[in-house]
């Protein structure tokens, strides 16, 4: 054989290692790259599950703090409803007249209203 077809073989299974040897190195490229994106998504999905567990707590403590703020507002509106009947009770004993005068038209027209309905 020439020296040339020597150094062509010696080449070609230069080429021939190097190229396993970057297919080995491909090979192990994409597993780390899969292994770290494993542990990415391991790391992702925790978050959520936190983020989510989070979520429905403070849902959790806004649905207590709306029960409390419902009774006050009913307790607010329980009080102004006490503050306008005794207002109500105050108008009839100083004026006795005028409430019924307007307790007996006020039903006169409601009777009326009912019976323009037939």
């Amino acid at each position: 054989m020439s020296e040339h077809t020597e150094a062509i073989k010696s080449n070609l299974g230069d080429a021939g290692t190097h190229l396993k040897q970057a297919a080995s190195a491909a090979g192990s490229a994409v597993k780390s790259a899969a292994g770290a994106a494993t542990d990415e998504l391991r790391i992702g999905s925790a978050q959520v599950r936190a983020e989510l567990g989070d979520s429905a707590t403070a849902g959790s403590f806004a649905a207590q703090h709306l029960g409390s703020a419902a009774g006050e507002q009913i307790d607010a509106l329980a009080e102004k409803g006490r503050d306008l009947l005794d207002s109500a009770a105050e108008l009839i004993r100083e004026r006795p007249l005028a409430a019924f005068g307007v307790a007996f038209a006020a039903g006169w027209i409601i009777s009326k209203l009912g019976r323009s309905d037939k």
